[in-house]
């Protein structure tokens, strides 16, 4: 899946740039639209299979790029959000979800308890896994995850642009809200389209606020990161910000921009 020779996938979970020497961790959990040949694409038409639904468009190209932009180590899923959303604790509802927005997931309705346990064991633990050992190999990481959002929800147009969410722990977010106006223009928001209410912070829950690790989760309108070129802007952009921010918080020479 991914485009880096320095990449390793077995298609339940890619990691990126293994030998980064960031502090930086960067986490993409809705990295893929793929759907394993057993699940007979959980009955969705191909639409949906490519839809928003089935991923976060962009947002593992602006990854990539970014692990390079900042040699950050990079861990993402390597399957649809379908078919276990990675953001979602297996006690969660939307960890596979029958309904996402508009769209009836067929292959999501009606799972045993049987079949929910088996996909958490294929698919969340593997990735948890590989996330929590990356993250111990890395002195006092800083874990930044990368999501892109559809510009129109059930009907509503988003003006946001880029989205700057946490949860109990504001300290990288309120940096990068600071310092936004020196590297961008976008409309930029705290906590939208989203925010901790809405269940969207699990990664950093789980492997950040605990350990008191320094964290944000940056949400990109999937408009903004359509083609190659948008990602590559997008990525370089995000790279000065987010090694700006860290600065402010006295990580200059943990985070360093190589754009």
């Amino acid at each position: 899946m991914s485009q880096l020779t320095h990449a390793t996938s077995d298609d339940t979970v890619v990691a990126v740039n293994a030998a980064g020497t960031s502090s930086v961790v960067l986490v993409c959990e809705h990295a893929s639209r793929h759907i394993p040949a057993s699940f007979d694409g959980l009955g969705l038409s191909d639409a949906a299979r490519k839809s928003h639904a089935a991923w976060d468009p962009g947002a593992m190209g602006v990854s990539e790029i970014l692990a390079t932009r900042l040699d950050a180590r990079l861990v993402a899923s390597g399957v649809s959000r379908l078919v276990y959303d990675c953001n979602r604790p297996p006690s969660s509802p939307d960890a596979m979800p029958a309904l996402s927005e508009v769209v009836e997931v067929p292959g999501n309705t009606g799972l045993s308890d049987e079949d929910r346990r088996a996909r958490v064991d294929m698919f969340y633990r593997p990735f948890e896994a590989k996330l929590r050992q990356v993250l111990d190999d890395v002195v006092d990481p800083i874990v930044i995850t990368i999501h892109s959002f559809t510009p129109v929800y059930h009907g509503v147009f988003r003006p946001v642009e880029i989205g700057v969410l946490h949860d109990s722990d504001a300290r990288l977010a309120d940096a990068m809200l600071k310092v936004a106006a020196k590297h961008t223009n976008a409309n930029v928001r705290r906590n939208a389209p989203y925010g901790p209410e809405h269940g969207v912070t699990h990664t950093l829950q789980e492997h950040a606020i605990p350990k008191g690790r320094l964290n944000v989760m940056l949400e990109v309108r999937n408009d903004l990161i359509e083609t190659a070129a948008q990602q590559d802007a997008m990525a370089t952009l995000l790279a000065g910000w987010i090694a700006n921010a860290c600065a402010e918080l006295g990580r200059e020479r943990d985070v360093q921009c190589r754009a």
